[in-house]
This record gives C-alpha cells, structure tokens and sequence, in this order.
C-alpha cells in the first residue's frame, strides 16, 4: 500500500484567469474516510475534478495511488453531484448500475450474468434491489444518490471520489450511506467526499480538508477540524460553527440523527 493515496503538489486552477484553486498541497492517507469543507465557491467541487483529469490546472502535479490518474483510472471510482446528472435519460437502475462495470469489459464486452450478478450485490448494499427494473426517472432524490453510490461500489476501486454524496437525501438514506462508507474503510479503500455539514464530520470522518480556493488545513478530524481553521475558511459567516469543531473528539461511530420521510431538496455547489 502506498504511503498516500492521493498526493497534490502546487496545484493551481483558474476559470478564464480567476484562481478557483490556488497553489494547493495535499496528501490523502489510503484506507481513511476524508471530506472536503468549505464555503460555496471554494474549488472542492474542483478539486474533486482536477484529481479526476476533468479540468486541467494552470500548474501543479497530482498522483493517486503513486501514478497519473491516467494510468490508475481502473483503480478511482467517481459518484458526482446528483444536480449535474440528467435524471430524464430513459434508462432503468439495473442498466445505470452496470454501466460501472463498462471500464471491465473494454470496448467489445457487453455485460453479462457475472456482470449482473455484481451489479445486483451493489444495488442489495445500498437498499435498492427491489427497485432494479425501475426507470431511474422515476426514483426520489435519495434513492437516485443510491444507485449512484452502488454503480460506484460494482467497480470495486481502491480510491472513491464523492461530490457531496449525502446532498439531497432523507436520514435513512444518509444512514446507507455511511454505513456502505464504513465497509470501504474496513475494507481498506480510500474515501474523498465533498461534504457540507459540519455538524457531521466527526461523526462520519477520519480526516478533513479545509479548503477556501487554498488548503487551510489538512490532516485527522480530532487534529484540524478546530474553530480556529474553520473561521479562516468560512470568515465567521457560520452561525453554528461555535461547538461544531468541538465534536471531533466524539466517536466516529455515533448514530445519524433521526429518520425524515422527507428529501432535502438538492442545491448545487458553486464551483
């Protein structure tokens, strides 16, 4: 296992010629649940994508799992924002969980019964089984970021990156969520998520990134996820953050809050 999952050197990005990522550094531990905070328009969506080779910085190297994304793409898998997918596209759970077996098979492969079979065990993890026949249209918003999640989970990675995984999803899906996030953890793998409640990081996290367009800290939650770093991030326009940070030093392992047969509406990150 390599020392860091994921390794970012001086990496600048900018949308025509405004820094959104400004000289970041950054080293991800393999096996470790680490989300990425920060106030909107802060570049973690952009990070998360920079990692990915889908924007291409202005300056700056990044590896995972020691090589070029390139090269260790078989081994990252990628649940994006629920707002940036295009829900409408007629095609049933079943099909959208098996497109993440695609990279597998190459270009002439199609899936078969083994593939399937897969693709059935990740719908199981996450509670949507029964839904396997159901066009994806038709699914709430919590169960969409779960076929997401196990389309993810059939590619059997080593590196998972999330945008905001828990964003849009009733309590019992937030639940599902982690607890699959935990399997991963026991399993070895590493898990990036851009994450937006602070009130849970220490619940649901190992480690954390604060990010405001530069890394204000990076390391254990119990280490850096503190009043001070947080103010830096945020300038005080925070309400809640007295407190927050003073959670990190509770178990990991706590419960979610309370079910809600309700789904928070979903809210696009600004980049």
């Amino acid at each position: 296992m390599t020392e860091t999952a994921i390794e970012v050197n001086d990496l600048t990005v900018a949308y025509h010629e405004r820094p959104v990522l400004w000289d970041v550094d950054l080293r991800v531990r393999p096996g470790a649940l680490t989300a990425i905070v920060g106030p909107n328009g802060a570049g973690k969506t952009t990070l998360i994508k920079a990692i990915l080779g889908l924007v291409s910085p202005a300056a700056g190297q990044i590896r995972v799992l020691g090589r070029s994304y390139r090269e260790a793409r078989s081994e990252v898998a990628y649940v994006p924002q629920r707002g940036s997918v295009d829900w409408d596209f007629p095609t049933s759970v079943l099909d959208v969980v098996l497109m993440g077996t695609y990279g597998s098979l190459g270009w002439i492969r199609r899936p078969g019964k083994r593939e399937e079979s897969r693709a059935r065990e990740a719908l199981e993890k996450v509670g949507m089984e029964a839904f396997a026949h159901r066009q994806i249209s038709q699914l709430s918003g919590g169960q969409q970021q779960r076929v997401f999640l196990a389309r993810a989970l059939v590619q059997d990675a080593r590196v998972y990156l999330m945008d905001e995984p828990f964003q849009g999803v009733d309590a019992r899906t937030e639940r599902a969520i982690v607890d699959v996030l935990r399997e991963l953890r026991e399993r070895g793998d590493t898990v990036v998520a851009v994450h937006h409640a602070l009130q849970t990081v220490p619940e649901y996290f190992d480690d954390a990134v604060i990010l405001n367009v530069r890394r204000i800290a990076s390391g254990p939650v119990g280490e850096v996820f503190t009043e001070e770093n947080l103010r830096v991030a945020y300038g005080g326009r925070v309400p809640f953050l007295q407190g927050v940070a003073g959670g990190a030093s509770a178990a990991r392992d706590s419960p979610p809050p309370p079910e809600s047969p309700v789904d928070r509406r979903a809210r696009p990150e600004a980049t």
